[in-house]
């Protein structure tokens, strides 16, 4: 059973802050969305550490959109729904596609200054995009170059203020209706915010796996506040592991681009061998979960903890010039991209599902919105095409601009709410130690490869964890791990519910796809308890 709210309070005790709008996360979703509503509205901006610590910094490859004249929204829309692998919804991919080039100009005067070659924006092709239509910055560096633009124009704005190093417990809400947020200082001290909106732009949640490129932050709390608030979370069983993170000892999962394999890099086994032919026909450039499959499949079978990727056949002078952020972290090891093949495996990179929306934005709470990777709309499916992911963020993020822009005054907000449930006192709670084996098992069970009994064995050790939710939560970390475990929950009660094979979504014993289960499994909290529906696609 989950809790309501993580903590007890007393709304009538704590202090408040009164604004239009609060924007929770500092990616290109929560910095887009903030300087557009802007305009018009005063915005309370909260982030967890600053405006530079998000999944969109380090986003390397770049920002899909239709550019080139030889290009096409039909061709896009055709990549992404054959990459979703049936879990699309086709209005909101054609919304992605057809108004994702206006949201690049946005960003462009934002500020953000994209590559130009012979007097036009550079353009680059990844896995699985049938047209050049790539834009990225500075080579290899494009989620740093937006973040840095954006959040210069966020600075600078007077109707955005700031909340650096603060923590959305909860979200507070009245006859269905978002009223708020509760929020806890760095000093500890906790304030309720209210506002006529509240836009979730709160990230992923990579910190599921103990292997991931995403940074410590993305523990999944805007999904898990939002199901607690009363919104649905749709298609959380479909998680994105990037085939080419930097295995290396001694250093992080650092992720090596797709962008890498998109101009010409091969993947080889302990070996040497080149083997994406064995799997796929469009060899290193197929979806991503082939890509990540296969290689997996490769370790197996060698019995080693990586493969190569390989890109030493390109001149040095278009490997710096195109990769010189990936190219710079690999030498801080020892490795050289233009000599050296490049040790990989895969990692957790991305979460599919999320936060259910409508074409808006707007969850099945009134008021309350949700953006960028914490969001659902429909875009991705089953298995997110390259790139896509920045231009969902900025795509809705005006949409949901736009749906604010109609949305009456809160004309009242709770003031006698009370959250007394009397919690035990928490002893020292080693979140150190539970963290890391909520990670193993995640890992080991609802992993890239998935089957009944591992799923069962997983859901039942996450089930004992639980009783987590009975202690008395102080800490930002114990906020962070609660949060953890019930994604965990989510993703491992809907992976053992789906009894086939699709996109990010692999079971040993279901291997192949089935036309029964064209649909989405659907969660939300009734009377703390999970209520599961399963809806047609």
């Amino acid at each position: 059973m989950f809790p309501r709210y993580l903590v007890d309070f007393d709304l009538q005790r704590l202090p408040r802050v009164r604004t239009d709008v609060i924007v929770i996360g500092a990616g290109i979703a929560g910095l887009f969305t903030a300087i557009k509503v802007s305009d018009t509205k005063k915005v309370i901006m909260i982030t967890k550490k600053s405006l530079l610590d998000s999944n969109t910094r380090y986003s390397q490859g770049g920002i899909a959109a239709v550019i080139s004249d030889e290009d096409s929204p039909e061709y896009h829309m055709q990549d992404t729904l054959v990459a979703g692998a049936g879990l699309c919804d086709e209005q909101a991919v054609n919304v992605l596609v057809h108004e994702g080039p206006d949201g690049v100009k946005d960003l462009i005067r934002m500020g953000t200054q994209f590559d130009i070659e012979n007097g036009e924006l550079a353009l680059t092709k990844e896995g699985a995009h049938s047209h050049r239509r790539i834009l990225h910055a500075h080579g290899d560096a494009t989620g740093a170059e937006i973040v840095r633009s954006l959040s210069e124009r966020t600075k600078q704005d007077p109707n955005i203020e700031l909340w650096d190093d603060h923590y959305v417990i909860d979200l507070i809400t009245q006859d269905g209706e978002c009223c708020g947020a509760l929020v806890q200082k760095p000093d500890g001290q906790r304030v309720f915010v209210e506002a006529d909106a509240t836009i979730l732009c709160s990230g992923g949640a990579g910190q599921l796996y103990r292997y991931t490129t995403n940074p410590e932050i993305a523990t999944g709390d805007g999904i898990a506040i939002a199901l607690r608030a009363g919104a649905e979370i749709r298609d959380v069983e479909f998680i994105q592991f990037h085939p080419t993170a930097l295995c290396y000892p001694g250093a992080p999962r650092f992720l090596i681009s797709e962008a890498v394999r998109g101009e010409g890099a091969i993947l080889r086994n302990i070996k040497g061998e080149r083997f994406m032919d064995k799997y796929h026909p469009q060899l290193e450039l197929a979806p991503r979960d082939v890509v990540a499959r296969a290689v997996l499949t490769e370790m197996e079978e060698t019995k080693v903890s990586f493969v190569y990727i390989d890109i030493t056949h390109e001149t040095e002078e278009l490997i710096k010039h195109r990769f010189p952020t990936i190219y710079e972290f690999c030498l801080l090891y020892g490795l050289d991209l233009t000599t050296d093949w490049i040790p990989v495996a895969p990692a957790a990179h991305y979460m599919m599902g999320g936060v259910k929306t409508d074409l808006h934005g707007e969850t099945a709470v009134k008021r309350l919105f949700a953006c960028g990777e914490v969001s659902s709309t429909g875009v991705h499916g089953a298995n997110r095409l390259a790139s896509n992911s920045l231009s969902e963020a900025i795509v809705f993020g005006r949409r949901i601009i736009e749906r604010i822009a109609e949305l009456p005054p809160l004309n009242r907000t709770p003031s006698e709410l009370q959250v007394a449930v009397h919690r035990k006192e928490s002893p020292q709670q080693a979140v150190v130690e539970k963290k890391l084996k909520l990670q193993k098992v995640m890992l080991r069970q609802a992993g890239m490869k998935r089957d009944a009994a591992g799923l069962q064995r997983g859901l039942d050790e996450l089930e004992r964890q639980s009783a987590f939710f009975e202690y008395a939560l102080i800490k930002r970390e114990e906020y962070e791990f609660a949060n953890l475990l019930i994604c965990a929950m989510l993703t491992t009660k809907a992976a053992l519910l789906r009894r086939e094979s699709r996109g990010g979504h692999f079971r040993e014993d279901y291997p192949q796809r089935s036309d029964a289960w064209v649909k989405h499994i659907v969660y939300r909290l009734e009377e703390g308890h999970l209520e599961e529906c399963i809806q047609d696609a």
